[in-house]
Formats: C-alpha cells, structure tokens, sequence
C-alpha cells in the first residue's frame, strides 16, 4: 500500500456515536447466520462499509431483515432515503471524501430506474460505489401473482451496464458472497466507479441448507496498486526538465493532503503555470502565483488559455477532457505527457471518455503515483523564491443580488474556519473562492444530471462529520427542487448542513441556449424566457427545506440582509442542524460563461438580430 492510500485509509470517517444511537433496533438474539440474505450482510461487512443508503422495497425484505436483525443495523447502518437517487447520490458524495465505496441499495427494476442517473453520475466522476439490488424470485414458481412479476426483469443489469464497472446476479449465498466481495474489489480499483449486484428475492429468504464456513474477506481483496513504468518516467522527465514554458493541468487527484503538497513541489520544480477545472475537486491551491487565472468549468480563464497556447510541454494529471482543453485554448502543438488510467474504463455505450488527445508520452497509473516518481526523477533544483499572492476577489457592485454578492457575502460569513463546498450551482464564478488544501471543494457532480447535489452534499457531510469542517452546498433551484428530499435524510441522522440556494427561478442554463437559437435563426431573443421560469407562483425552497426539518432562511432578496442571514444559517449548522438559505439571485452567469454559452460556434448566425435581452420581469 502506497503512503497516499495508507494516509487515505488514516482518514476514513470513523463511526459516528450520534448517527449510531438513530433507529436502534430491539436485540433480536441473532448470531448465526440462518438464510441467504445473512450471508449476504455478512459479506458486506466484510468490506467494512460503515453505511448503507436505501429507500425500501419487498425485493430485498429478506436483505432489510438481515441487515436490522442478525447485523443490528450497525456496520452498516442503515440510511433511510426517500427516493432511490437520493440514496446513490449520498454514497456517491460520501466517496468524494473519502475515496471509498459506500453501499446503496434500490428495490427491484423500479427503483432500479429511478437510480439510473445517480449511477451516470457517479460513473463519470468515477467516484466508486457498491450498489445492490434485486428482482422477485427468478424461479416463476415462487412468484406472487402480479406485483412479483412486474417487478422481475430477465436482465436487470442490463439497465445500468454502460455506466457501471461490474454487475452480476448471483443465484446462491455463496455466489452472492462472492459477488459481493468482488463488487467491493472492482469498485474501489483505479479508475474506480459503482458496482451493482442483482440479488434474488427466493436465495435471500430461502433458509441455508447447512452452515455457511467463514472465509478471510481479505484475501480475495488484493490491494491494486498502480506504479509508472520507468522508461515512461525518464521520456517524461527529458520533456519536462527541457522545457521553457511547461503547464500542469492539474485534474481528477484524491484528497490527500501530502499528495496535494507533491503536486505544489513540481509544479514550483518545474516553474510551470497550472490550470485547475471546476468539474473536478480541488486539486491545486488557486491563489498560488503559479495557478493560471481562476479555475474554470465551462470555460477557460483568459490566463488558463495563453498559458496552454505558448506551452512547450503539457502535464496532463488525469485532466477530465484532454482533447476539449486544446480545443478551447486552440493550442495542440505542445508535446504532451499524459497521466492517467482513465482509458481501462471506457466503453462504446458513453461518450464520457471525450476526444481523443493528441498524447506523446502516456504513463499509465494515478497522479498520485506519478508526481512523486517524476520529482525524483528531477532531482533538486536550483534555490527559487515562489512568490506569495495575496487572496483578492472581485467584489460585486450594484443593488441588484448576483451570485457574486452571495459568494462574497458568504466568504465573509465563513472567515477562515475551515469549510468544504460539496457542491457549486452553474452561475458560481471560480474567482470567488480559494482552494488551499484538497476539501476545500469537492468537484461537480459528475455527469450533469440535474438534481444530484442535495444527495452528494448529504453524503459528503456525512464523511466530513465530526472532521472541524464546515460542509456548504451551493445548488440551484432546480437542482434543489429535483433533490430536495435528500435534506431530510440529513436531518434524521443529524448530519449538520449548510445549503446556500442561488436561486435565479429559471433553468437559466437553457435559456442561454434558446438565446443561441434565436440569434442563430434570426428569431426574437425577447422569448427565450418561456418554458424556463419557474414563476407564477415562485417556489419558497426555504419553506421546501423546513418541510423535511431544516432550519429555513429567506427567500433573501438583498445584498443588505444576505450576511446577517448567512451568518445565522452557519450558527444553526454549529449546532448541529441542516440549514436552507434561499437566495433570490438575479438570473445571470459570468460575462466570459455567457459569451461562452451564447456564441455561434458551428451554427451560421445570422445578422441584424442583437436585441437586448428580455429582464426577469418579461
């Protein structure tokens, strides 16, 4: 095991003794276990998932069982979902943190459905996860008449397979233990993802022929750990020490704190200019003199872009769209070094994999694994002083509330105290925040499906408990609205929360795209508004948070009021409750994002139409 994973498996969340005194079950005096879905609880055990997200179903009644009354509910726990999303969104967050499978479970091929975007998502944050499920018993003998047979499909997996790493159906306990373990292995394997095991109503609540013999979990759980090969090392190392005008892209990375300090070391050995990407976690301090522009997610900063075109060398840290980024900055011609083993992964059902990059040296393991390798390959520099870079920000102007006003009025309410934004709405602008140590953000939510930031904001609060600091959700209306039930699973398992809506009452993001077509077509700009406002009546999402037993501020409608609310909103999350801060924001992103979103690219525009756009109030 390499230092980064030990220090990882150092910081895993221990259990949390408020989290374990919810939903204590009566002993039940079960120690042995007596049918299938015994040994299949057993087995996650096995793996030492700390929880278990669910929303219930009588597909797996016999797993439920096993879990309350022969385990006790306890390693794992139980975690109470309201919607199947919610309950893979949650695992998916807590991996964030963590670098950990949590486990999930979704009744029959319903819940199945209703689970398929949290796993895309997780899938393209390749963020791992064991997820089980389960069909109405395969033998049609043992079937009730109607609901069992609407509820079994005869190839379950087949639902998520483009978009999971592994899945199987096992028809025996022992092949479900099997299954189980080896769901754990592949899911938390670089590069990592879910994994979903179809269990059959009939194996788990069939009784055990005989006593199922204990087995050393361990063994069949090697640890896989990726190393640079040496010659990819010294082509990397010639490229790297000869260049004038080297750039780090620096992408996915884990959160460890001394890998973190690994990749500042290069990057200062190496005076090269840094890029970071929004869709991906921190991953280098962004007030660093050697950070180039804000961090991006949609679009390049303008310094992120010159710093690409007049590179001579690119270092490629597991950069989430290779081919995307030269693309944008319209620079391919520098030798490229790639780390990454993202390309294990790909498949021909999702495109996630992105263009092909132009690649001269490709080294084959983690960044993690590679930074370290290369920096002794080096060798000590020459004495250079790296200039500090004091943290300013832009500070908003106007009477009118922006998001800029409601990053500023919240970076003023956090101070220095550590915090973790789990999540960003789409309006957030990179320069408004400093990431200096790898939780300082927690990246996006993967595959852009709406509604999954209240899920991986809960999961990630959940990992951070009892850690100092303080988790912040920054969502979108819609997002919220789709996800708004995750917020009372955090406040069952007293799991403190901050949610700060930027809430804009539209799905602004395609209204952008309806102002492109109508540019694009010579059509009113005036009408993009329609099918986008969530107006007539406005949703008060304050009093969606207080439904499921939040704290609710707001709605905040300006600048005035938004600090002294923010302030008492992150008292009551001190106090160890979920908090919702409703923001009525102008509707509004960056000017750079908005250009970005709005020009022609490859549509012929037609000119003569460039009227101004309709307000909110149109």
């Amino acid at each position: 095991m390499s230092n980064v994973q030990r220090e990882s498996a150092k910081k895993e969340p221990a259990r949390d003794p408020v989290i374990a005194s919810v939903d204590r079950p009566v002993p039940a005096g079960v120690n042995v276990a007596g049918f299938g879905s015994d040994v299949v609880a057993d087995a996650l055990r096995a793996l030492d998932i700390p929880y278990i997200a669910l929303n219930p179903g009588a597909s797996y009644r016999g797993l439920h069982d096993s879990l309350v009354n022969y385990l006790g509910n306890e390693r794992p726990q139980m975690l109470l979902c309201l919607h199947e999303e919610s309950a893979l969104a949650i695992a998916h967050g807590y991996a964030k943190v963590t670098g950990k499978a949590m486990a999930a479970a979704v009744h029959s091929n319903v819940g199945l459905m209703h689970a398929t975007m949290a796993f895309f998502n997780a899938w393209c944050d390749r963020m791992p996860m064991v997820v089980l499920g389960a069909t109405g018993p395969v033998d049609a003998a043992k079937r009730r008449p109607w609901i069992d047979w609407i509820h079994t499909a005869r190839d379950q997996g087949a639902l998520v397979r483009g978009y999971t790493k592994w899945d199987d159906q096992p028809a025996s306990p022992l092949a479900a233990r099997e299954a189980i373990l080896r769901a754990g292995w592949i899911a938390n394997t670089a590069p990592r993802g879910p994994t979903y095991i179809n269990l059959d109503a009939g194996m788990q609540e069939e009784k055990l022929a005989e006593p199922v013999a204990p087995t050393d979990a361990n063994r069949y759980m090697p640890e896989v750990e990726s190393a640079p090969s040496a010659a990819a090392i010294r082509q990397a190392t010639e490229l790297l020490r000869n260049a004038k005008h080297p750039v780090i892209l620096a992408g996915r990375a884990s959160r460890s704190e001394t890998a973190w300090n690994e990749r500042v070391a290069l990057a200062e050995r190496l005076n090269a200019s840094v890029v970071t990407d929004l869709k991906v976690a921190a991953s280098f301090p962004t007030h660093h003199p050697l950070h180039a522009g804000a961090p991006g997610g949609t679009v390049l900063a303008p310094e992120a872009a010159e710093a690409i075109k007049t590179a001579d060398v690119i270092l490629s840290l597991d950069w989430l769209d290779l081919a995307g980024v030269f693309k944008k900055a319209g620079r391919t011609a520098a030798k490229v070094v790639q780390v990454s083993v993202d390309h294990r992964l790909h498949n021909g059902w999702s495109m996630d994999y992105q263009g092909l990059p132009p690649v001269d040296v490709l080294i084959d393991c983690e960044p993690d694994a590679a930074v370290p390798a290369l920096l002794a390959a080096l060798g000590p520099g020459g004495p250079r002083a790296v200039a500090t870079r004091a943290k300013e920000f832009l500070q908003p102007s106007g009477d009118k509330l922006t998001v800029d006003h409601l990053s500023t009025a919240l970076r003023e309410a956090v101070g220095d105290r550590p915090a973790s934004l789990t999540h960003i709405s789409l309006s957030w602008n990179g320069a408004s925040w400093a990431f200096n140590h790898p939780l300082d953000y927690l990246g996006s939510d993967g595959g852009g499906g709406v509604g999954g930031g209240p899920g991986i904001s809960v999961g990630a609060a959940l990992a951070l408990k009892g850690s100092g600091r303080l988790p912040i959700a920054i969502c979108g209306d819609g997002d919220f609205l789709m996800g708004v039930t995750a917020v009372w699973t955090a406040v069952h398992y007293k799991i403190p929360l901050l949610f700060v809506l930027a809430n804009n009452r539209s799905f602004y993001n395609d209204e952008l795209h309806q102002e492109r077509m109508a540019r694009a077509r010579n059509r009113p700009i005036e009408n993009k508004w329609i099918g986008q406002r969530m107006s007539e009546p406005e949703v008060d999402l304050a009093a969606m948070g207080r439904a499921q037993g939040a704290v609710g501020f707001g709605p905040i409608t300006s600048p005035a009021d938004l600090g002294p609310a923010l302030k008492k909103a992150i008292a009551e999350v001190d106090a160890g409750r979920v908090a919702v801060a409703d923001v009525r924001v102008e509707p509004g992103y960056t000017a750079v994002m908005t250009q970005a979103m709005t020009r022609s690219e490859n549509l012929a525009v037609i000119p003569g139409r460039g009227r101004k756009p309709a307000s909110p109030e149109s």
